[in-house]
């Protein structure tokens, strides 16, 4: 039995704060309350009110903002000696680490957290640390060395009733079993984690839940009006919480979907759109992907191969750059499936890249 959903990011006078807030509105609340600490000299208020901010300036794209944030909420943490609260600021600013491409300052700043949360005897941000570090060899493709750590991650939250990270660690699961083609078992697990998250009223783990059951449904069975309505409904939710990053992925799925059903022209234009919003919110995994589905789109709508060829070669080296594994295989299929003849010089440059 699951409970309700709720936000340990937002602590001290932040508590009565939803996962379901605005995050317009817990910036709001948290920069008031940050000030307030502040001029009342509370560093360990300080640290939990600058987490919170911290957490809606990253989620909003403001990266800038989040990067300062954090390492401020740290400074606090540390001053009111408050353990703590400096492995929830290493985990925030793990996350953005994460968010911005840097991996190995990820996992550096997450296991950091994984062990003060430990030492301290705080299960919670230890185990959202770990989940952490689990999404962001996730994200690199590594799902060999973090699939343990997934099932390991659920079966605990599972044991405790906490339904935000159920569905967290649900959907990481899909998500690995979608890109290695096992479909229904994909399907399964978004599908559980949608109705989890809607029985405990997590909206945000439900917007991407929902982005999950599009894509298999698009790519598994074709049905794009149904995948559309899906990613339409998701993206009710991420415009009225402001969550700039899902809405971003939410787009470019969107373009993948139209893509797979021959609209190049409309997926184009979500390509084009998810572009500009990961570039606002200097987000480079998502821009490398926008940027795949629009060299790919564009070769549809009869670019010159060229062109393609060049770009696609761009792109090899800018996603190894970024340190996605499976970089290799996104563009080699991209090469395979536009007819373009001899990728060697895309393994030479990534080969020199990787040097």
């Amino acid at each position: 039995m699951y409970g309700k959903a709720f936000a340990p990011e937002y602590q001290g006078a932040l508590t009565s704060l939803s996962v379901n807030s605005s995050l317009t509105d817990v910036l709001a609340a948290g920069t008031e309350q940050l000030r307030a600490a502040e001029r009342a000299g509370k560093p360990g208020e300080v640290a939990r009110s600058g987490l919170a901010v911290a957490e809606a300036h990253r989620r909003l794209g403001r990266v800038e903002d989040a990067d300062r944030a954090w390492k401020a909420s740290y400074r606090a943490a540390r001053q009111a000696e408050d353990g703590a609260a400096m492995a929830w600021a290493l985990w925030s600013g793990g996350t953005l680490a994460r968010q911005r491409g840097a991996f190995p300052l990820a996992r550096r700043l997450l296991q950091l957290a994984a062990d003060l949360g430990e030492r301290g005897g705080d299960i919670v941000v230890r185990g959202y640390s770990l989940a952490g570090l689990a999404e962001t060899g996730r994200i690199q493709g590594d799902y060999e060395a973090v699939g343990r750590l997934h099932e390991q991650l659920l079966a605990e939250a599972r044991r405790r009733g906490e339904a935000r990270h159920t569905v967290w660690a649900l959907e990481g699961i899909a998500q690995m079993r979608r890109n290695t083609g096992q479909y229904d078992s994909a399907y399964a697990l978004f599908e559980e984690a949608a109705e989890i998250a809607a029985r405990a009223d997590d909206r945000r783990g439900h917007a991407w839940a929902l982005r999950g059951l599009a894509d298999v449904v698009s790519v598994r069975d074709g049905d794009t009006e149904r995948a559309l309505e899906l990613l339409g409904e998701a993206e009710v939710t991420c415009r009225a919480m402001r969550l700039s990053s899902a809405l971003a992925y939410n787009h470019k799925m969107r373009g993948n979907v139209l893509y797979r059903a021959g609209r190049y022209a409309e997926a184009r234009s979500l390509y084009e759109q998810a572009l500009a919003e990961f570039r606002t919110m200097s987000e480079p995994r998502g821009e490398a992907l926008s940027r795949l589905g629009l060299v790919k789109s564009l070769a549809r709508l009869g670019r010159e191969r060229a062109e393609t060829a060049a770009e696609l070669s761009d792109l090899a080296v800018t996603l190894e750059r970024i340190g996605l594994q499976h970089a290799r295989r996104m563009v080699a299929r991209a090469y395979d499936e536009l007819g373009i003849p001899d990728a060697r010089f895309i393994e030479a440059k990534v080969t020199e890249v990787a040097r």
